[in-house]
């Protein structure tokens, strides 16, 4: 029983190891010039290794519920939930950020020569998530809430780019394939991560609105943003998230 809760990490990290593979495995991707705009037709592989980060966003969930379950807490599951993220929301991320430059700089003229070091900011983000990660592992405070954006919601965040770009969401494409978009989007969720920032708990300890008002608050707002945006509600939940943290945290308990 004890080892149900390292069972559930290690299926985050396969999850993982299967998003890197589908991203690296892309094929070639298709551009055309049509009315003046390139039209970017992503690789079906591309989008499943958004869902396999997603489906272990959720396995990592439930690994944290199993082990309470079963009071099976251990320091070697903890050390072992760090190692899986790394690699499912820190390398696997990375690597959708590094495609999604080589296909930016594809739409140039001479595009396809471009230095690979144009392109090694992408390993910026697996670093921040592993700095994150060795931090959080080694931090003994008692705290209500996180300090610097969790690594899985940044994974998640990044995972949702190839979906944006495959369903074209409000035009997303013209904002996502910009390579200055990309590297400042690199460098400030990067710097979430690391930051001392201090972050809302999503848990509810108690179900009152007034010790729960921002959590409530977050929970309308991402709904509205599911029903409303489709895939783009997950980088407007990720900015809510951030807003109502700064916003309300310190008025709730």
């Amino acid at each position: 029983m004890k080892q149900i809760p390292n069972l559930f990490t290690l299926l985050n990290l396969s999850c993982g190891f299967i998003a890197i593979i589908l991203t690296l495995q892309t094929g070639e991707t298709i551009l055309s010039m049509q009315d003046g705009t390139w039209q970017i037709f992503l690789p079906e592989r591309t989008a499943w290794a958004a869902f396999f980060i997603g489906l272990a966003a959720i396995i990592d969930f439930l690994d944290g519920f199993v082990a309470r379950l079963f009071k099976a807490t251990s320091e070697m599951g903890k050390q072992l939930d760090s190692l899986a993220d790394v690699v499912t929301f820190g390398v696997a991320p990375g690597l959708i950020l590094y495609q999604l430059l080589r296909i930016t700089f594809a739409q140039e003229p001479d595009g396809m020569d471009t230095p690979v070091i144009w392109l090694l900011p992408a390993m910026i983000f697996p670093m921040a998530a592993a700095w994150r990660l060795a931090r959080f592992n080694i931090d003994t405070t008692t705290r209500e809430g996180f300090e610097g954006m969790p690594t899985p919601a940044a994974g998640l965040l990044i995972a949702s780019f190839p979906l944006l770009l495959l369903y074209n969401t409000y035009n997303i494409q013209l904002l996502l394939l910009n390579k200055w978009v990309l590297y400042a989007i690199i460098v400030v969720i990067s710097w979430l991560m690391v930051s001392r920032l201090s972050l809302l708990n999503l848990k509810f300890k108690t179900w009152g609105f007034a010790e729960n008002k921002a959590r409530y608050i977050l929970l309308l707002l991402a709904v509205a943003g599911i029903v409303l945006l489709n895939w783009l509600a997950v980088p407007f939940i990720f900015l809510t998230y951030i807003a109502v943290s700064l916003l309300l945290k310190n008025k709730t308990t």
